[in-house]
């Protein structure tokens, strides 16, 4: 196990909470006299010990939601997490899980919400994921493969790539406006590619509903050229004079 911030907050909480649970353990087996020294044992085991073991658990749980791993665990995922850990793939995602400074964390760096609330409205947001994947069959032949809850915010991409530094490429160069007010994201068709691999899923409903909207915009162009065929000629149409 890397020893990353949430792996170390892991070993102090748990750390914390085995000395509590010692230094109680202690006490009601060997019954001492409460003295000075042994009320300040007991203060410790019931106080502080517990308290730290409680809150640097909980920070240490929130560091672990935000590791890719983490994000993996859903099978829903697996499609991408899989390509984002291939040292091979071109994606988006792939490409930035190989950062060393952040490529553990790329679910969470890329997806988060950057603003003053972002860190809970992020987590809420997860766990809304959370309830979807509990609450719902996702492995049911109709259902819809996953999706994003919103659209996604290219203002992400903006806090690592800044669109008004020097030296830009032409192409951010001539869509610089168009880029500040977030009217072209990053993935757009011709810019940086697709972040992630198409699901089959996903494409074979998409194909299907191209299908479905073309067999009736075709009924509905044969329709209006019955239409147009029964309706009587105006005066005129055949070449004759009015």
């Amino acid at each position: 196990m890397d020893l990353e911030p949430g792996h170390i907050l892991t070993f102090i909480a748990l750390a914390a909470a085995a000395g509590a649970a010692l230094i109680l353990v202690a006490f009601l087996i060997r019954r001492p006299a409460l003295t000075r020294t042994t009320k300040l044992w007991l203060f410790a085991g019931l106080g502080p010990l517990p308290i730290t073991a409680a809150m640097i658990g909980n920070v240490a749980n929130f560091e672990v939601t935000k590791e890719r791993t983490f994000c993996a665990r859903c099978h829903t995922m697996d499609l991408y997490a899989n390509d984002a850990a291939d040292p091979k793939s071109g994606t988006l995602a792939a490409i930035h899980s190989k950062n060393p400074m952040f490529g553990g964390q790329s679910c969470y760096v890329c997806h988060a919400d950057y603003g003053l609330f972002g860190m809970p409205i992020t987590k809420l947001g997860g766990m809304r994921h959370v309830w979807y994947y509990y609450t719902q069959d996702w492995e049911a032949p109709d259902h819809e493969p996953p999706r994003m809850l919103k659209p996604y915010n290219h203002e992400a991409c903006k806090a690592c790539h800044p669109p008004d530094r020097a030296n830009q490429p032409l192409e951010h160069k001539v869509h610089r406006e168009a880029i500040l007010k977030n009217e072209v994201g990053c993935t757009a068709a011709g810019c940086h590619g697709r972040p992630h691999p198409v699901n089959p899923k996903a494409a074979r409903a998409a194909a299907a509903e191209a299908a479905i909207a073309a067999m009736a915009g075709g009924a509905n162009s044969a329709t209006r050229a019955t239409s147009a065929s029964a309706a009587p000629a105006p005066a005129g149409a055949d070449g004759g004079a009015p």
